[in-house]
């Protein structure tokens, strides 16, 4: 298990950096707007706006995901299994139990959401309760749980914010050269504001999609955090790998999914013909492939 434990904190410091990264990416593209307009009111309501915004959602980020997923709450008399699965890993973990629910998809997945281990929830859907053995559920569950241990929708909000305040001010530009509102008055003053100017163009352009790539760098890793997390907690990295490879091979659609929710989810559950190569080009999980070769070098 000495390789998980590595693997784990590889992943921790790979978030970490990617937030860094993240951060000044966010301030020097606010300094160049600021720049560009002479107006740092420019980047302050930005700011604000995206923090409020965000805060709102992260709030009532559980009730939203459970209802796009149409899950239902259940309790142990429903499904005693399931219910003593979750909480024997709750126990191991040191984690509060959280509330559970089932969702009517066919499809193989699950996901957990929640502010915080004391308001999570924890969520599978008929498909996985049905189609996996209890091994196979045990790694799903443990994944899961993972997330809440570690912080993930607190992660994936502070990520939201930063990607919602470069998408804000970049539309905010465009928005003011064309209709002449922050600072018109100053453009134009001299050589160096106007290169600020056109690079201000070129980033509202380009930022937003270069953030929401670290955005999505950021979820990646996450998700594979939560896969070393989980085999630590049950011992068994079997256990999750059986599972990881039912979810490859299930094209099951979704008919709940959401690009909202999509990350929650253990895998993405945009899958089957429905599928749209927007979906395949931005995805927010790694490969399910990579990630069985990633949990079997590790398991050693």
């Amino acid at each position: 298990m000495a390789n998980l434990y590595q693997y784990r904190s590889a992943n921790v410091r790979r978030t970490w950096l990617l937030f860094a990264v993240f951060f000044v990416v966010v301030v020097g593209v606010g300094y160049v707007f600021s720049m560009a307009y002479g107006d740092p009111s420019f980047v302050i309501f930005a700011l604000v706006f995206s923090v409020v915004y965000s805060l709102i959602s992260y709030y009532s980020s559980a009730s939203i995901a459970l209802s796009f997923a149409r899950a239902k709450p259940i309790e142990k008399k429903d499904d005693p299994e399931l219910y003593n699965l979750v909480e024997n890993l709750c126990i191991a973990s040191g984690l509060p139990m959280p509330k559970l629910y089932l969702t009517p998809e066919m499809q193989i997945n699950a996901f957990a959401t929640g502010r915080d281990p004391q308001h999570a929830a924890v969520a599978v859907t008929l498909g996985a309760r049905e189609r996996l053995n209890k091994t196979e559920l045990e790694g799903v569950l443990a994944h899961e749980l993972s997330h809440v241990g570690n912080r993930d929708i607190l992660v994936s909000t502070v990520a939201a914010i930063l990607a919602g305040i470069i998408s804000l001010i970049a539309d905010l530009f465009l928005r003011s050269l064309f209709f002449g509102g922050f600072g018109g008055g100053r453009r134009g003053d001299g050589e160096g504001n106007m290169i600020f100017m056109l690079i201000g163009i070129g980033l509202s352009i380009l930022a937003p999609i270069g953030t929401m790539l670290i955005q999505l760098a950021i979820s990646r890793r996450r998700e594979a955090l939560a896969d070393a997390s989980g085999v630590l907690l049950t011992r068994y990295p079997e256990g999750l790998i059986s599972a990881l490879r039912k979810i490859a091979a299930d094209t099951t659609p979704m008919r709940s999914a959401k690009d909202s929710t999509a990350h929650l989810w253990l895998d993405t559950p945009f899958k089957g013909k429905g599928t749209s190569w927007w979906h395949k080009l931005f995805m927010t999980h790694p490969p399910i492939e990579q990630r069985i070769a990633a949990l079997k070098a590790i398991a050693v």
